[in-house]
């Protein structure tokens, strides 16, 4: 297939200072937890290059122990040892034609500094607002430690020249100290840098002044910048200093290229903004006017997958790079797709933010439509090749949602014959319905990828809206190899985390009772007050309440949890979870869960009615002294999203006849996703894709083992103790 030529734009270079890009693809910096694993790291930014990207950057990089931002994983540039690590990253980069950038980084007031135990300096010596339970300050910032600062920068820069990167990016955005400095709320200076904006502008000038004297003539010298910081009057404003700051930026002519983004650190969730909330290139009006201000390419963000959407930001000046961040995790491979006319094959972003949510958990990123993301050098898994199994054989994959899904595209690409049975008219399983949940139709990107692709293989069979398999239809099917991934339901009695017991008089039969389930097969939701049970904390609890006060009902949720919809707080979705529960009405409450339901009451229980004291309730008996306290909920209506169910009968039914596979030529059964234990979609496909690519091992339930990174005992250590770190303290190294 041919490129279309309306994409041809996206595959002109673009010069940058000393660089030349090869295209307009610009993958742009975001944290991946894998740092401190240089191989998986490498891989990973690796495997952008090779799908096409022309740039591509690391993760936030500390520049100095006293920015040590750990428990979350960055990159560092710390000493030769992170010279050497990240130079096998930008080998690795360079191997496939990209370019390689590495983003410098100071947090300051931010930096949480639980390994270094360093001081952090800043403009002004005030408590983190994004780490306020931590106890994290900043040391008030003289003169001679600002010059040290930009010491810091300075030597990172001289570092990330010794290890090949080709662009260094200072972080002007997530509030880092540059933004710290610009900003009246963390600037509180009477000095030279305080004040006026022009004060307020001068470190961010001078750093970028001596960055450009230090490495300029020879490595890009960008940033990436927060033209509006988006929360409350405080902020800097696109239209006020936002835009203002560039234009003075320009002027000094110290910036090869701006990448521009919109959301501070505290919520940076309005730049990885998610699909239930913001839609493709939702930045645009913040970011209008950037590019006619600057005489150097700009780069724009906004969770891009449409090629056509891209082209339409280029052409109308909004900027002259299409960044992504999420869209490259999705598909490392949007570049050459396009490039090769291969568009209906991009794996598409769905915006769920599982990705920020892992960095939120100081965990290891993974995507829910990539399931090799984080997994090419550990796995040696490549998002666009499977190889070819060694034995293929026939296998029948019983259930079409998202693990029976994945499994089945990936056992027809490595050439087994397949079989994908589901009783539903359509694939999807339960993530069709999800897909209709209110804020959730992107979602549904994970379906359209793998209809598409499934369709482009002429070895599975795909069989919907047949009847339900029993045992021994499975028996007497034909294969030689089972997979179950029948899923799960929601618990129609009100299972839940607290007491794990039925709730009393609770079943979705009656009703005023429902499930998810339910609600989006049509089960009329009574009038009056409607009581959402969540003990999910994730988005089908809130979709539920959203449904119900659409309708006009009268609705509050109730959580066993200390914040409602908690895991929404790691995909940064909280904040607007809240402003849209407040918009619409919708009360709440924590740390409860319910006994049961009778009539319209909902009996409910704190968790934290027992004492505080541990005391001797008898004699030689010691232990809390329980509370019985009872909270009545007035509830016409009970919606329960407070746990699922594994649909695993048909498992334990082939289990039992296990004596009769051999007859039936079946050499094994297996089950993935939901039916083994409810989980998220992510990791439901990522156990499709492992079997697919494993069935010929031993046991393909059972993962085989991953390459682990990490520092084996007596090997030297970088840096060794008595080392002497580089001196930033005086006057400027440029």
């Amino acid at each position: 297939m041919s490129r279309d030529p309306r994409h041809d734009l996206l595959f002109e270079p673009v010069t940058f200072g000393p660089k030349t890009t090869r295209n307009r693809f610009w993958a742009t910096s975001h944290s991946s937890g894998y740092p401190d694993r240089p191989g998986t790291h490498a891989s990973f930014r690796a495997m952008k290059a090779e799908g096409g990207w022309g740039v591509v950057n690391t993760g936030f990089c500390s520049i100095h122990p006293e920015s040590d931002e750990y428990p979350w994983t960055s990159s560092r540039l710390w000493d030769e040892g992170d010279v050497i690590n990240l130079g096998h990253l930008t080998e690795e980069i360079h191997k496939h034609g990209g370019l390689a950038g590495v983003q410098l980084w100071y947090n300051g007031m931010h930096s949480p500094r639980y390994e270094s135990r360093e001081s952090a300096r800043g403009p002004s010596g005030l408590p983190s607002n994004v780490f306020p339970e931590r106890n994290v300050y900043a040391a008030w910032a003289s003169e001679d430690d600002i010059k040290a600062l930009i010491n810091m920068y300075v030597l990172a820069a001289y570092r990330a020249e010794e290890a090949g990167f080709d662009l260094v990016e200072v972080s002007g955005g997530d509030t880092t100290v540059p933004l710290q400095f610009l900003e009246t709320r963390y600037n509180k200076r009477t000095d030279r840098y305080g004040g006026s904006f022009e004060n307020r502008a001068r470190f961010y000038v001078e750093l970028m002044t001596a960055l450009k004297k230090a490495v300029g003539d020879r490595l890009a010298v960008t940033t990436r910048f927060e033209v509006d910081t988006i929360n409350g009057d405080h902020r800097i404003k696109h239209f006020e200093e936002g835009l203002g700051f560039m234009e003075l930026m320009n002027k000094e002519g110290i910036v090869d290229l701006w990448s521009i983004k919109i959301g501070d650190y505290e919520e940076w969730g309005e730049d990885a903004g998610s699909s239930r909330f913001r839609k493709p290139n939702w930045a645009a009006p913040f970011v209008a006017g950037a590019r006619d201000l600057v005489d150097v390419p700009v780069v724009s963000n906004g969770r891009f997958t449409s090629p056509d959407d891209m082209v339409t930001a280029i052409k109308a000046g909004q900027c002259d790079l299409i960044g992504a961040a999420r869209p490259s995790i999705a598909d490392p491979f949007i570049p050459n797709k396009i490039a090769e006319g291969r568009v209906d094959e991009i794996r598409e972003c769905i915006g769920c933010n599982m990705c920020v949510s892992r960095m939120q958990q100081q965990a290891l990123m993974y995507c829910t439509q990539n399931p090799t993301t984080g997994e090419e050098y550990r796995r040696g898994w490549h998002p666009e090749e499977t190889g070819t199994s060694p034995s293929p054989s026939a296998v029948l994959v019983v259930g079409a949602g998202p693990a029976g899904m994945e499994a089945a595209l990936t056992l027809a690409r490595r050439g087994h014959e397949v079989h994908l049975r589901d009783s539903a008219e359509a694939l999807g399983g339960h993530w069709r319905a999800v897909a209709r949940y209110p804020r959730c139709s992107e979602y549904g990107r994970l379906i359209t990828y793998r209809e598409v692709m499934l369709e482009k293989h002429k070895n599975v069979s795909v069989q919907l809206g047949v009847p339900a398999m029993s045992a021994q239809e499975v028996l007497d099917y034909g294969a030689e190899k089972v997979i179950l991934a029948t899923g799960s339901h929601w618990s129609p009695v009100g299972l839940g985390p607290e007491t794990h017991e039925p709730l009393e008089n609770v079943h979705a039969d009656l009703p005023n009772v429902l499930t998810p389930e339910q609600v989006s097969a049509g089960k009329p939701i009574p009038e009056g007050k409607v009581v959402v049970l969540d003990g999910d904390g994730h988005f089908t609890g809130f979709a539920m309440a959203e449904i119900a006060a659409d309708l006009g009902r009268e609705t509050t949720i109730v959580t066993n949890t200390h914040d409602v919809f908690e895991y929404s707080k790691f995909t940064m979705e909280m904040p607007n979870n809240k402003r849209a529960m407040y918009e619409k009405g919708i009360t709440f409450l924590r740390n409860h869960w319910a006994t049961g339901y009778a009539g319209n009451v909902l009996r409910l229980f704190y968790l934290y009615r027992d004492t505080a004291g541990l005391y001797e309730t008898a004699p030689g008996q010691w232990g809390r002294r329980f509370g019985d306290d009872v909270v009545e909920l007035e509830c016409d209506a009970l919606i329960l999203t407070t746990s699922r169910v594994p649909d695993d009968s048909l498992y334990w039914e082939l289990i039992e006849r296990k004596g009769e596979w051999a007859e039936a030529e079946i050499d094994g059964v297996y089950r993935i996703g939901d039916c083994v234990q409810p989980r998220h979609a992510m990791d439901a496909i990522f156990e499709g894709h492992r079997v697919g690519m494993e069935l010929e091992s031993p046991d393909p339930q059972r993962p085989l083992p991953f390459i682990r990174e990490r520092q084996i005992w007596g090997a030297p250590t970088i840096p060794q103790l008595g080392d002497q770190r580089p001196v930033v303290e005086g006057e400027l190294l440029v």
